[in-house]
């Protein structure tokens, strides 16, 4: 099995008491923090704003990983640049000239990478991949994470699958990040699919009733049980013609 990181989504910690919970997270081994930067346009919600995500990168030598929201990409992937943000990823969606943006993230040190709505095709990546440092595909709507009744949707594990393999014909350093629900119920699937990069909010290491400490051994257990072959569930399924 290929390694599996872990990015804590901050955004579901504890937003008055940031520092603490960055500390918490640094003390049981997470990997990154991915930090939500998000306008109220192309995602409904403001979770936390540029001031705050500059102060966590003051608190904090871990690796910090900016997902961008916004349907003014470049104003917003410059000012994380600026803190020093290791990696940034903003949206195909709204992206005019994607080109300029992945080139302005190398030009500044750090990683690039592209998002994608659950529902966009893996096509738009036909030129752009190579270039790229990480794909992250959203697994749910942007900007609903706190919304209970927003479920991953169901073809996750199959557009995963999907990813990996041209992922790994066309450019196989790329990392793969999901994000979106990703639950220790859906967890073995995606690893299984080949997810290497692992958004954690509310349902995957912020799980109320445990300490992230406790979280964390669950979250192992569960990565390390998906070493095992695809098990039936996860496999695709073919309804006439169609894989789904």
């Amino acid at each position: 099995m290929r390694p599996v990181t872990y990015s804590a989504s901050i955004m579901t910690g504890d937003l008055v008491n940031l520092q603490a919970t960055v500390e918490e997270l640094e003390s049981i081994g997470i990997d990154a923090l991915h930090v939500d930067v998000i306008d109220g346009s192309f995602s409904p919600s403001m979770p936390m704003g540029l001031d705050t995500a500059a102060r966590l990168r003051q608190v904090t030598s871990l690796p910090m990983d900016a997902h961008v929201m916004s349907t003014n990409n470049e104003y917003f992937v410059s000012a994380v640049l600026d803190m020093g943000f290791e990696s940034v990823t903003f949206h195909h969606e709204p992206t005019l000239h994607v080109d300029r943006l992945v080139t302005l993230v190398h030009r500044a040190g750090a990683r690039a990478g592209i998002a994608l709505n659950p529902a966009t095709s893996l096509s738009v990546l036909e030129y752009v991949l190579p270039q790229v440092d990480m794909v992250c595909a959203m697994l749910i709507n942007p900007g609903y994470a706190t919304s209970s009744s927003e479920t991953q949707v169901p073809y996750a594990a199959e557009k995963v699958r999907r990813l990996r393999a041209l992922i790994d014909a066309e450019a196989p350093g790329v990392d793969l990040q999901v994000d979106g629900r990703v639950s220790l119920d859906t967890i073995p699937a995606l690893v299984r699919a080949g997810a290497s990069n692992l958004v954690l909010g509310s349902t995957g290491l912020f799980i109320p009733g445990a300490t992230l400490a406790e979280n964390k051994r669950r979250l192992d257990e569960v990565v390390a049980s998906a070493s095992g072959p695809l098990a039936p569930d996860d496999a695709p399924q073919t309804v006439g013609a169609v894989t789904r």
